[in-house]
């Protein structure tokens, strides 16, 4: 029988699980070899996560489908970590006569009771994978609500920088922040208000013009009346504001009014919650 056999890792496996890719593929071999099967290719993802089937190895070995019999990993969570990706590459197998087979979990998907025991295992890895993310989101915002004035993996907009772990104003920019805030609350529409920053050579960061899309961003973020932003949570920072909490929530307020499509509640900021929470 020929044989594809696939080896991955994470970069989250490589720091808790003991079956590097060099072990995993030795393996792969030795397997081969005690059942007298030829490996027609080896398939290797280093760095990729088994929650999707975003991978480059494993996108080409299905690719080979015509090139071997059957897939060959050293446990079952090194192909999928969802059983509905599973599912849909266990029907891929089937229409294409192919068999899946997990060496060390003893499984080999040509047998009904392999095939059962191949659903359920695979329903409780999605299952563990599933809890470790609850787990980490759990922590994150456990961290994010005692990380007052503190950066959370924060990209700083325009305006802002990052120096020793802190936010702090680029002053020019801000500057334009706050015009941006004044000219919008006293009327002017976003179409105005770019044509007059690119008009005066005031561009992003990233020198591009400004459009009614990234001038919305600015107006739409709260860093700029003193909170970042996780998830639902407004962070309290220290460095300068461009507008008070009041103002910013008249903006978004505004804006909303303005809105003639996919209206939107305005996001607004609990206002002398300095906790941010």
């Amino acid at each position: 029988m020929r044989i594809a056999a696939y080896a991955r890792v994470s970069t989250e496996d490589q720091a808790t699980e003991g079956y590097s890719l060099d072990a995993q593929i030795d393996m792969l071999r030795a397997y081969a070899e005690s059942q007298d099967w030829t490996i027609s290719g080896e398939y290797i993802d280093d760095g990729y996560t088994g929650r999707n089937v975003r991978r480059p190895e494993y996108s080409r070995m299905i690719s080979d489908v015509n090139e071997w019999d059957a897939i060959v990993v050293v446990k079952m969570d090194r192909i999928h970590r969802n059983s509905r990706n599973f599912m849909a590459m266990m029907d891929f197998l089937d229409k294409n006569g192919k068999k899946f087979i997990s060496s060390t979990d003893s499984l080999d998907t040509s047998t009904a009771l392999g095939s059962f025991v191949v659903d359920m295992m695979q329903r409780l890895a999605q299952l563990e994978s599933e809890q470790i993310g609850e787990r980490t989101y759990t922590g994150m915002r456990e961290k994010a609500e005692s990380s007052e004035g503190r950066i959370m993996g924060f990209t700083p907009p325009f305006g802002y920088r990052i120096s020793n772990g802190e936010l702090i104003a680029e002053n020019e920019e801000l500057d334009a922040v706050k015009r941006i805030f004044g000219w919008y609350g006293e009327g002017m529409t976003m179409d105005e208000i770019c044509r007059i920053l690119n008009r005066e050579g005031t561009l992003t960061r990233r020198s591009n013009f400004w459009n009614k899309f990234n001038l919305r961003n600015i107006l739409k973020n709260p860093v700029y009346a003193g909170y970042m932003r996780w998830d639902d949570l407004f962070i309290h920072h220290n460095a300068e504001k461009a507008v008070s909490e009041h103002e910013f929530n008249e903006i978004q307020k505004l804006m909303v009014s303005k809105a003639r499509r996919g209206r939107k509640e305005a996001l607004l900021i609990n206002e002398g919650d300095k906790n941010g929470v």
